[in-house]
């Protein structure tokens, strides 16, 4: 049977970049390694990538993986942006990412991304707020159990299940502290792998819920007023940190950090002023902090870790909507490159 291949890349929309795919038939005889993909070109003028006079833009297969939904040979194609001379194109960020990872090899960076997102209806509210007005307040949708507190579970479910199946390095999920709001975490992994496999399982929850009706939303701040945001929390740690005596990487990592807080706040996802507020288990964007077991600082080292004297920390200022191939660039670039 003919091999059905969804090419998947990352668009130049302004300020937060959507995924587009589109389908190629392959020969019944053609291999489904990375290595047996085809170069395939697009129409960039209508991606925000290319203007109409030279629209032609070239996608390069990065990652290959399953495809749950269409199950069989189909196959998932994380692809690379690229113009036609064979350069990257600006809005490539996974070229950078990658020349980052090779850069830094040698202190094998380990990611684990929590995507919070966010079930809404055709008419834009949340999945379990009420047609006019608002749901009781936060407290027990976090976690929670029963159809009072819980709605969306079959989406989540469904999307697990997808990732599992496609090989996304997917350690849970769980439902969030708003209404409607759920998170899947991927990793540990490395640089590259988190960041593929972070789009790959955004692009598994949006097919996914378009079978249901819903739609998803990685937005900051998708209500106002006294709900919180949805966040992207990175996990990061070097071989030195996840040694004996680690945790004096570790704190070195949260100081790096912390002296460039306004490079990485600035590419930490669109809205991030309206997220960091310093309520809502977050700090303020403009203030920077980092502390055991604090989830009101912008780094939390998990209480285990400083018990063990090793392990990891916890970015908690990205957003949602974040592009993972650039905030794990700048964390790997920022931390590792103050290592003594």
């Amino acid at each position: 049977m003919a091999i059905k291949a969804e090419y998947i890349w990352i668009d130049g929309a302004e300020p937060t970049p959507q995924l587009r795919s589109k389908t190629k038939i392959l020969d019944d005889d053609n291999g489904v390694e990375l290595a047996d993909m085809p170069l395939w070109g697009f129409d960039g003028s209508s991606t925000n990538q290319a203007t109409g006079d030279k629209s032609d833009c070239v996608l390069k297969p990065a990652r290959v993986f399953p495809d749950p939904i269409r199950g069989g040979s189909s196959i998932l194609v994380m692809c690379e942006v690229m113009l036609v001379d064979g350069k990257a194109h600006p809005t490539n960020t996974r070229a950078a990412a990658a020349r980052t990872a090779k850069k830094y090899k040698k202190h094998e960076p380990m990611f684990g991304i929590e995507q919070e997102y966010t079930m809404l209806k055709p008419d834009g509210s949340p999945l379990g707020f009420p047609d006019n007005g608002f749901p009781a307040p936060q407290g027990p949708y976090y976690c929670g159990i029963g159809e009072i507190a819980i709605t969306g579970r079959d989406i989540a479910e469904d999307h697990m299940d997808a990732c599992l199946d496609a090989g996304v390095t997917l350690s849970g999920i769980n439902a969030e502290v708003m209404p409607g709001q759920w998170e899947f975490q991927v990793g540990p992994v490395g640089l590259l792998e988190v960041s593929d496999e972070l789009w790959i399982g955004r692009y598994l929850l949006h097919r996914i819920a378009e079978e249901y009706g819903v739609i998803i939303d990685i937005s900051a701040k998708p209500v106002k007023g006294d709900w919180n945001g949805a966040g992207a929390h990175t996990n990061f740690s070097t071989k030195e940190m996840r040694e004996d005596g680690g945790m004096a990487h570790i704190e070195a990592g949260c100081v790096a950090l912390g002296k460039k807080a306004a490079l990485h706040i600035a590419n930490y996802g669109a809205g991030v002023e309206d997220r960091l507020t310093g309520a809502h288990e977050t700090q303020r964007y403009d203030q920077f902090s980092y502390g055991v077991s604090d989830r009101g600082a912008s780094i939390r080292i998990p209480w285990q870790c400083s018990i063990d004297g090793k392990g990891y920390l916890e970015d908690r200022r990205p957003n949602g909507n974040i592009d993972p191939y650039t905030v794990a660039r700048l964390m790997t670039e920022t931390i590792c490159s103050a290592i003594k």
